[in-house]
């Protein structure tokens, strides 16, 4: 990310903690929207699993000029979620889903400049937890 992309996600960031709890009602509604198949994974407080969500964009946003410093934890993420049954082809849409929330909450169009670099963040963050995944050894058959 160029430091014009990091300071235009960072400038923006306190609206998107301010609206965190219906930019994270947002985000869910439109993932569920874009695949149903996905609610099932989702058994939890939607609320509580939204707080997480905001948390870890926090510690991003705190952490852009380094990002490579949260690479143990997004790798954990991503082996994690392999538990739940997180396929690479979800990062994909949890991207869509999420720009998309980010650019109601800031009330921008698709094509501007400050949610260009918001999909820069998200996708890194999607690639880094991918990453991590990856290296979760596969069950055999005989582990099942």
């Amino acid at each position: 990310m160029t430091p014009r992309e990091r300071r235009l996600v960072r400038d923006s960031f306190p609206i998107i903690r301010e609206e965190a709890g219906p930019l994270s009602l947002l985000f869910y509604g439109r993932l569920f929207e874009i695949d149903p198949a996905l609610r099932p994974m989702f058994h939890g407080d939607i609320a509580r699993q939204g707080i997480k969500l905001m948390e870890m964009l926090a510690a991003v946003v705190n952490s852009l000029d380094q990002l490579e410093t949260l690479t143990p934890v997004l790798h954990a993420m991503g082996q994690r979620h392999v538990a739940y049954g997180v396929v690479p082809a979800h990062y994909a849409m949890v991207e869509k889903a999420l720009t998309w929330a980010i650019g109601q909450a800031l009330d921008l169009d698709s094509n501007a400049e400050e949610l260009s670099a918001w999909r820069k963040v998200i996708n890194e963050i999607g690639t880094v937890m991918k990453d991590g995944a990856a290296l979760v050894e596969p069950l055999s058959q005989g582990d099942q």
